[in-house]
């Protein structure tokens, strides 16, 4: 079997055993993570393919050692979707190291992210990259705030309340920032700092970085298979943590001034 590709910037080469493959820049790379989402896999794949229908793109599923039959659901998808790559996990190391495995093998400028487990509309994908062109030539992210949320009244509660600390705290203005659906630039992403759950944090790590993030009404549904992988005491208790450590990380962030490169002109 040939070893897994590793990883190259687009546009430059990757080597996979003992073949060099051309790895050609796109607009957009999808990255979806999922663990145990069988049965809202195929669905959604091809939301995105006709969400995308036109653009040159790619989905890159990861999937982060599910042992239900996502596995074979994705095999399947991907003996017929072209613009379809699917990774793999050996053993499971959540979401925002699945997301990080994507993205360090996307080709596209701009990185697409959402949930796994359909309650984000890929269809709301176009207009996310349309929000986000709108900014140039800043770079960035368009983070999607969800409309009509569809979740339990609990989830909702537990959810304001992170929502209060994180700007209490963090100063984070965004009003939905554990929203799954976003696009962002992918020199801007490859600059945050990786840990455990960051995915939750993108609008603060995004401001970061020197990025501007815009928020973008989106749709959201209720699940339609499977069952969620968190529950409110979990995200609290790992969330008072993470609040903590990104606190850390914007009294060290990077007060540089932006670096130019002077050139003689010919």
């Amino acid at each position: 079997m040939a070893s897994s590709p590793s990883h190259s910037d687009a546009g430059t080469a990757i080597s996979n055993g003992n073949v060099a493959i051309a790895q050609q820049a796109c607009d957009i790379s999808v990255i979806v993570p999922v663990m145990n989402e069988a049965g809202n896999i195929a669905p959604l794949i091809a939301e995105i393919v006709e969400a995308l229908s036109g653009r040159d793109f790619e989905i890159i599923y990861i999937n982060d050692g599910s042992d239900d039959g996502s596995a074979a659901e994705l095999t399947d998808a991907l003996a017929t979707v072209k613009e379809l790559r699917v990774l793999h996990h050996a053993t499971r190391a959540g979401q925002s190291a699945a997301i990080r495995s994507g993205l360090l093998r996307a080709r596209g400028a701009l990185i697409g992210v959402l949930d796994g487990d359909g309650q984000n509309v890929p269809a709301d994908l176009p207009h996310l990259i349309t929000q986000l062109e709108t900014i140039r030539p800043a770079r960035g992210m368009a983070g999607g705030v969800r409309t009509k949320r569809q979740d339990s009244a609990m989830r909702r509660r537990a959810s304001g309340v992170a929502r209060f600390v994180r700007r209490r705290f963090l100063k984070d203005t965004h009003p939905d920032s554990g929203c799954g659906i976003k696009v962002v630039d992918r020199d801007i992403f490859l600059q945050l700092p990786f840990f455990n759950h960051m995915h939750r944090f993108m609008p603060t790590l995004v401001r970061r970085a020197g990025g501007e993030v815009l928020a973008v009404p989106v749709a959201h549904r209720a699940r339609s298979a499977g069952a969620s992988k968190y529950t409110n005491l979990n995200r609290a208790l790992v969330g008072l943590v993470d609040v903590l450590g990104v606190m850390w990380l914007l009294l060290r962030a990077d007060k540089s001034n932006a670096v130019s490169e002077q050139r003689i002109e010919e």
